[in-house]
């Protein structure tokens, strides 16, 4: 059996009992189809998931069906309909080479474009469902094809139907809309307007804006690179908790808080590790929190499904004890539990 640590960024996870590659749609709904009621995990690049060391008895399902097809207007823009398994910063990068705007500050994030709406993917004051019309995918309780529009996709915060529903709807294509320009939203977040050098609230060309998300993430650990084991991870393991006023209110000032439009708050989960106790570089086993960004915990060459499990547990633990919040995974746990 294939060891899964060989897919994943984190590079940990046991065997599996089968693993198919599919490239074709048809391929993909064939694979569904032999697995039966037996579970199956989809994987793309692997960059979202933390697999046991016992691995996956089941159908582990990876895609790589990237087709595009695009429908282009000189005045609006264009709809693009892509393939679940087209590398997401692959496509990032041809929407900016053919001249539009709007997915820049979405740069570099690792995984598939199927993995986008399920997730939610979002940095820098932008979420993937802005620009998300349709998603298409099989429906594995009902055994059809079924398609959803946006307003059908329930997203929220890292969040949406196909995640709330694990298992159930795989992601066939995900169709965008997106507009044409050299220059991107007004810039909402404050790090990146720095790093851009513009007040928050301005423009700046699509190009610079990519280039600075970029520098940004890898000055984060948040750029996976073979070389350097400080980047070894799954990107952010938690979400930033969405709290209420009140609670906001009895953390301390420096907290970075966003307010929402629903009266809720939403806190910085690095804020509150780094100031729980936990610190950068700190390790168990193999596992180590980046020395770059205490949001990433990497795998410094020889750790466990277990070692990382257990150092997201003592930081999910730290900041309970501190500040009485519970931190959530943002990465998908098969087979373990924190």
């Amino acid at each position: 059996m294939t060891e899964l640590s060989k897919y994943t960024s984190l590079r940990v996870g046991g065997p599996a009992q089968k693993i198919v590659q599919v490239a074709t749609e048809a391929q993909i709904i064939a694979a569904i189809e032999e697995a039966g009621d037996s579970p199956i995990l989809i994987m793309g690049g692997g960059t979202n998931v933390l697999i046991a060391d016992s691995g996956f008895a089941g159908t582990v399902i990876r895609i790589s069906n990237n087709s595009i097809q695009s429908e282009v207007d000189a005045c609006s823009g264009a709809t693009l309909t892509i393939g679940a398994g087209e590398d997401w910063d692959a496509f990032v990068i041809t929407t900016i080479q053919s001249g539009f705007a709007g997915l820049e500050t979405l740069s570099g994030i690792p995984g598939t474009v199927g993995a986008a709406p399920i997730q939610n993917i979002g940095a820098y004051g932008h979420e993937v469902s802005e620009f998300v019309t349709r998603v298409r995918t099989y429906d594995r309780q009902q055994k059809e094809i079924k398609t959803f529009i946006n307003s059908e996709c329930q997203f929220s915060y890292r969040n949406s139907l196909f995640k709330s529903h694990p298992g159930r709807y795989v992601v066939l294509d995900v169709q965008f809309q997106i507009r044409r320009g050299e220059m991107s939203d007004p810039i909402t977040y404050l790090e990146l307007a720095k790093k851009l050098g513009v007040d928050p609230g301005d423009k700046a060309t699509v190009i610079d804006t990519r280039n600075a998300v970029m520098a940004l993430r890898g000055s984060k650990g948040m750029l996976l690179n073979s070389e350097d084991h400080d980047s070894w991870s799954a990107g952010s393991f938690f979400t930033n908790p969405i709290i209420s006023q009140q609670a906001a209110d009895a953390l301390p000032n420096a907290a970075p808080k966003w307010p929402l439009n629903d009266g809720r708050v939403k806190i910085s989960a690095a804020w509150l590790i780094e100031n729980s106790g936990m610190h950068k570089g700190d390790e168990v086993g193999g596992a180590r929190i980046s020395t770059k960004h205490v949001l990433a915990l990497t795998n410094s060459g020889t750790a466990t499904a277990s070692d990382i499990a257990q150092l997201a547990r003592q930081a999910r633990d730290h900041v309970q004890q501190a500040f009485g919040i519970t931190l959530a995974a943002e990465v998908n746990l098969v087979g373990i539990e924190i």
